[in-house]
């Protein structure tokens, strides 16, 4: 890891390709000079119900959203030990909590009384228990039941019996994860060991969050996750803002278990602008990373872009943006820099990439179209779709 200064009072720590692991230099040298891209020719097509069918939705819940790992959070969020967070968990009210001695574990957002909400900010909180407002009865980070107002008042209390309801949870890579199904083996061995060392090398864990923001959007989670595996989009509705950055090129991609790494160079890219290895190496290229089934994780020059679509119906998606920097905006230049950058991102995924989705779904939903198909500069999103038909069992036998 490398350090470059524009100021003594605005030092960023970046990624080289030094920092990086051998998989991601070995995709990064895979990105070819711009011009001499040739794009590739597909005939890919999916089904326009896909997007709009409940009953497609539903399937999807059973076999993926309510029986696979998922990320609900960032580490960074609740970095400190002693922290504790509410999120809605694809449709479930959870809470994540580090204790004191750094484990992370997930529950049920509810009270073992009456089932009320124990935290309804989405803040994080630093606390050693968590009360419930409604009749105070407090729970330790663990889980344990530890406290009722009035005891005497309940015959045959069992305390150990009224701990949290718990779902399996794991930590990795700077992604917290749980499987939202109680009754599930906390069985995590499907999370990628290369998707891990990437993250890990991005320094995902030990970042900064410096800003977030959630969105409720009107659409399938699937139009929300598209403009995020494909370039095809980039330079027509990103025109008035980033577009000119980025070429007209399709994207190295590597599945990384049920997940994808897209790499792509900026605009102009040549592999000589990789030679120092100790520049920054994302202002030259770009990590997309699709972490199956709907999180996307995107690296830009001083920050890291970190999103969590959470279907909630066939045509409702929240999304939970978190902008992750390696400082902390501890001088009044660095504050300067991530505030312009987050307005930015927040502007072009807010008002370009998920407007776009939204109109789809009112196109989609007219049943204007039968299909929809995808051009050879979106190739990964058939890829994603693959594993997530397999995941559906919708695979034919030995395809």
């Amino acid at each position: 890891m490398s350090t470059v200064s524009t100021a003594q009072a605005a030092t960023h720590k970046v990624h080289t390709l030094a920092s990086l692991t051998a998989s991601q230099v070995a995709a990064i040298r895979r990105v070819p000079a711009h011009d001499q891209v040739v794009p590739p020719s597909i005939e890919a097509r999916r089904p326009a119900a896909m997007f709009t069918d409940p009953g497609h939705f539903a399937l999807e819940q059973q076999r993926v959203f309510r029986r696979l790992p998922l990320p609900v959070t960032v580490s960074a969020l609740i970095a400190a030990p002693g922290t504790a967070l509410a999120l809605d968990g694809y449709g479930l009210p959870l809470i994540v909590a580090r204790d004191r001695a750094g484990t992370v574990r997930a529950f049920l957002n509810a009270c073992m009384h009456k089932g009320s909400k124990l935290l309804e900010t989405c803040d994080p909180v630093h606390t050693n228990r968590l009360v419930c407002p409604y009749h105070a009865w407090s729970y330790a980070l663990d889980g344990r039941l530890v406290g009722a107002a009035r005891p005497e008042t309940f015959k045959n209390l069992d305390k150990q019996a009224r701990g949290l309801a718990e779902i399996p949870c794991s930590e990795a890579g700077g992604l917290i994860w749980a499987i939202l199904d109680r009754a599930a083996p906390a069985d995590f061995s499907g999370i990628d060991a290369d998707l891990v060392r990437d993250f890990e090398a991005l320094e995902l864990a030990t970042s900064y969050v410096h800003g977030r923001k959630s969105f409720d959007l009107k659409a399938n989670w699937k139009l929300v996750l598209e403009p995020f595996l494909e370039g095809y989009h980039v330079q027509r509705l990103h025109a008035s803002s980033v577009g000119p950055l980025f070429a007209d090129a399709p994207t190295v991609v590597d599945r990384l278990g049920n997940s994808l790494r897209q790499v792509s160079g900026k605009a102009q890219f040549t592999p000589d602008s990789l030679l120092d290895p100790t520049e920054n190496i994302h202002k030259t290229i770009t990590h997309a990373y699709q972490v199956f089934p709907c999180t996307v994780v995107i690296t830009s020059p001083y920050y890291v872009s970190v999103m969590i679509l959470k279907p909630m119906a066939v045509d409702r998606t929240l999304v939970d943006y978190h902008m992750l920097t390696l400082n902390p905006a501890d001088n009044e230049r660095a504050r300067a820099l991530y505030d312009r950058s987050l307005a930015m991102v927040l502007n072009v995924f807010g008002n370009e990439d998920f407007r776009a989705a939204e109109i789809c779904q009112v196109g989609l939903s007219s049943g204007a179209l039968r299909e929809v198909v995808y051009s050879g500069l979106e190739y990964a999103i058939p890829m994603h779709y693959e594993t997530l038909d397999r995941c559906l069992g919708l695979t034919p036998p030995g395809a």
